[in-house]
């Protein structure tokens, strides 16, 4: 069954020579999937997850996740979409300074109305898992940046939402850290059925991917499903 459906989508940047970011891309991505875009910068990578999360609007053609077509949803319903739909793994972690770590957690759940024992359950349950146990009450500006990562990428799926958009998620990650996280978002596919789709460079990412889309200029260059995690990427 699919989840995401993009047709003919186009998003042109600059106002008088304009760069096409992406270029008339058509996508359908299959519930459970664990895809990954994978291109040199400037292929188009981060402009079609922030289109794809309604952070950005196409210039023409749509995108449907599920029975929404969000290209034609307005701000408002677009933005409860999002809060309830949508996980979102950024580079730049956006975490919130003046909450502590289980607070900014603690705080998408919240607005959803998750029962307070329940989140702070999990969000302690998921910093377990990703070695960070004991940071709950410590403020982002007291982490490292690998540390603020894995909290951000916890906090994408705690609500363990339809679909998980995560640019570059192990990019400030060492390699042992960004392993553990693959491998909590991976059984978090198989046993809860959770989509990813990823934006990276990461050699593991791209491994552990069960789909590979390659982007060249906005466009789709390949399109490879893998049986095997392991299966290896093209240089």
């Amino acid at each position: 069954m699919s989840l995401l459906t993009l047709a003919n989508v186009t998003k042109t940047y600059g106002n008088h020579v304009g760069v096409r970011a992406v270029d008339d891309v058509s996508l359908v991505l299959e519930r459970g999937a664990f895809a990954a875009l994978a291109g040199p910068s400037g292929s188009g990578k981060t402009t079609l997850l922030n289109l794809v999360g309604g952070l950005d609007k196409p210039d023409r053609g749509t995108i449907r996740i599920g029975e929404a077509e969000i290209t034609a949803m307005p701000p408002s319903a677009l933005a409860d979409f999002r809060l309830r739909r949508l996980g979102f793994i950024f580079q730049a972690f956006n975490l919130l300074p003046v909450l502590t770590v289980v607070e900014n957690l603690e705080f998408v759940p919240a607005l959803q109305g998750m029962a307070a024992a329940e989140r702070r359950r999990r969000a302690h349950d998921l910093l377990a898992k990703v070695g960070l146990a004991d940071v709950g009450g410590k403020r982002p500006n007291e982490l490292s940046g690998g540390q603020q990562q894995r909290v951000a990428v916890v906090r994408a799926i705690l609500t363990e939402p339809d679909v998980v958009l995560a640019d570059e998620p192990t990019a400030n990650l060492d390699s042992a850290n960004a392993e553990r996280l693959l491998e909590m978002m991976q059984e978090l596919n198989r046993e809860r059925g959770v989509t990813f789709l990823f934006s990276t460079h990461d050699p593991q990412v791209m491994a552990r991917a069960r789909r590979l889309i390659r982007l060249r200029d906005g466009r789709i260059d390949a399109d490879d499903t893998h049986s095997s995690a392991t299966t290896q990427t093209r240089p």
